[in-house]
């Protein structure tokens, strides 16, 4: 217990009344002053405190940064909303390491008119950093792009030729060759001055904003009074124009009421990452769908990763890209002062809400389900896809200095509750993909400290390599579960297998432990001493993803956009997972049998205790006013419940 309480100092941690309660924003740097993570708090003290927990309590990817960060440091502001400002201007300015990190899916074409030049042009660019630019999309085609622009430059005929163009253009007074054939409706056409054209322009942005029903109504009066004039040419000019703006607004069917402005966002994550699906909708039509993907380095509540993407998506924006409402799946904890922000940039009232039912609530599922979609997309484009894994494998090999590509890998990770319940987990991957058929769960019942367990576990699989077929079905030690029924047994692209007793005895060409030195060291004692020194074995450490090798001082470190790092961090990551899993499940198997115990506790109310505090801890810590909340549990049976687990 004494080394536990050690390793859960931080010798830069501040003493409890050196933290200011005020609102203010927060930075951990390392040794070299590098900004490693930046974060708000309404109470600087209190958020301060939750890293600077003991250490084995902490998510992994928050111990990591603070054992990375040397220091901390925090500014007190006189406001939540001036904390908001100020956490996204040193976001931007430091690009924290630590903080989400933001991949946008520039697979799509976009409409930009480009606002910044003396006569704007509408373009279709996949380029997101044109200066000044307007954005309109995306679209999911290119050449629904360039439909939607031939429809409307007939209503508002701006410029389309290039620059280039445009320059000869004005420079000779002959208009360039799409104003010869009346596709461009720029000065260059000699049609209009570079004042009227850029008022053309600005109605373009309007319409395409969402202004179509003042367009639709403008238009149509004019019709009907070129007809009632008899000026029949006319009137056949604004029907064709009243056709393309129908032929536009039918490419996005009507969702919403027609003076909905809203943005919605669906998000979709796991431990590692998460995806969102941003829809934009003016006048009641979704007018664009942009795509993003998160990298989470630090574990991160739902509530808190809304806050971070409306802090990206409008800290630049102007206020005509603001909707009057904003719909997230979760509210975050500051969404007063978020909605005050977006105020402040719009100049008019932003309601941020919650859709919980009629049509808003379902365009918010669509967009949640596409963005549940593009996450599983994410997790296994770069695993299906044959040439990644080849190069990761390659990358290995000669990283790692193999005589051969390993092509079965077997992951071991540790896993345990404050020292009780400690179990292990073994994954495989072969060719580069996992084969879950041949997972396996390790319970470890006495031990000294992971690297022990790990070379238990090591000890125990290594005695089956290259054991008779005959033999494969028993279990080591009595201690190990195949995974075989997992509801995951066909998922993420893993290799399907027909045969139905996996061959276990197969021998790994590397074994892959999740740890640094120590972990590594044990894993090499237990090849040894099971006489299997020729299987290869390495480490990856959480810390700074560093890949650890037997018995080298120094760790061999991989490109953060390697394949091969990549293909590690999976192994990893799916080796913690299932040990979490099987440890999950043996938990709830031991408080259960536990809850039984006690008088007039039967399997329906042990489940609804369970489903409504949400994990063993929570309702190990429930007091027994918080037990009786839940209906049908009196005041006599709560305080047997609470005294039960308080033993």
């Amino acid at each position: 217990m004494a080394s536990r309480e050690r390793v859960s100092q931080l010798p830069y941690r501040p003493k409890a009344g050196e933290i200011p309660t005020n609102p203010g924003v927060y930075r951990f740097r390392d040794a070299e002053g590098r900004v490693l993570y930046v974060g708000k708090a309404k109470n600087l003290r209190a958020r301060l405190s939750n890293y600077f927990a003991p250490l084995y309590s902490l998510h992994e990817r928050t111990r990591r940064m603070v054992t990375t960060a040397a220091s901390v440091e925090w500014t007190v502001v006189p406001s939540d909303v001036d904390s908001l400002q100020l956490e996204y201007m040193w976001i931007k300015e430091f690009d924290p390491p630590f903080n989400v990190r933001y991949r946008d899916d520039k697979s799509y074409p976009f409409m930009a008119i480009t606002l910044a030049d003396e006569a704007p042009r509408v373009i279709v660019t996949r380029n997101p950093k044109i200066r000044g630019a307007k954005y309109f999309g995306p679209y999911p085609k290119v050449w629904a792009v360039h439909d939607t622009i031939d429809l409307m430059i007939k209503v508002f005929p701006i410029r389309t030729c290039s620059d280039s163009s445009y320059k000869k253009a004005m420079q000779s007074g002959r208009p360039c060759f799409p104003g010869q054939i009346g596709r461009c409706g720029g000065p260059c056409s000699m049609k209009v001055t570079i004042e009227e054209h850029r008022a053309i322009v600005d109605d373009f942005v309007a319409f395409m904003s969402g202004g179509d029903q003042r367009f639709t109504k403008a238009l149509t009066a004019r019709m009907m009074e070129a007809s009632a004039a008899m000026d029949y040419e006319a009137a056949a000019r604004y029907r064709d124009k009243l056709q393309a703006i129908d032929a536009v607004l039918g490419k996005s069917a009507l969702v919403l009421p027609a003076d909905t402005d809203a943005d919605l966002f669906g998000i979709a994550e796991d431990e590692l990452a998460a995806t969102v699906q941003h829809f934009v909708v003016r006048g009641g039509r979704v007018r664009g769908v942009r795509a993003t993907t998160i990298e989470k380095e630090i574990d991160i509540s739902g509530a808190d990763l809304v806050d971070q993407v409306l802090q990206r998506t409008y800290g630049d924006a102007t206020a005509a890209d603001i909707p009057r409402q904003v719909l997230v799946p979760e509210l975050p904890d500051d969404a007063e002062q978020l909605e005050a922000w977006l105020r402040d940039r719009r100049g008019r009232p932003v309601s941020l809400q919650v859709a919980q039912r009629g049509p808003k609530a379902d365009l918010l599922k669509t967009a949640t389900l596409n963005a549940q979609q593009a996450l599983m997309l994410h997790k296994t484009r770069r695993t299906s896809d044959y040439v990644a894994r080849s190069q990761a494998l390659t990358d290995l090999q000669e990283a790692l200095g193999l005589a051969e590509a390993p092509l079965r890998i077997e992951c071991y990770d540790v896993s345990h509750l404050a020292g009780t319940n400690v179990v292990a987990s073994m994954v495989v991957f072969e060719d580069g993909l996992p084969r879950k058929d041949q997972y396996r769960s390790f319970g470890v019942a006495e031990t000294t400290d992971d690297t022990d367990s790990l070379y238990q576990v090591l000890t125990r699989r290594l005695a089956y390599v290259d054991r008779p077929e005959d033999d494969e079905r028993e279990t080591l030690g009595g201690a190990i579960v195949a995974d075989a029924e997992s509801p995951e047994a066909t998922a993420d692209g893993e290799v399907v297998t027909t045969r139905k007793r996996p061959r276990f005895a197969y021998r790994p060409q590397l074994l892959v432990v999740d740890g640094g030195q120590p972990q590594v060291a044990a894993a090499a004692r237990a090849l040894a001493d099971a006489g299997h020194e020729e299987i290869a074995l390495c480490g990856i450490a959480k810390r700074l993803e560093e890949v650890w090798l037997p018995g080298e001082d120094y760790p061999v470190i991989l490109p953060r956009t390697s394949e091969a790092l990549y293909l590690l961090q999976r192994l990893r990551d799916e080796a913690h997972r299932f040990a979490i899993t099987h440890q999950r499940k043996r938990r709830k198997r031991d408080i259960s049998s536990v809850l039984t115990e006690v008088p007039g506790l039967g399997d329906a109310r042990i489940k609804a205790l369970l489903r409504h505090f949400g994990s063993v801890t929570a309702l190990k810590n429930a007091s027994p006013e918080e037990i009786m909340e839940l209906p049908g549990i009196g005041p006599t049976l709560a305080e047997a419940i609470h005294a039960r687990l308080s033993r």
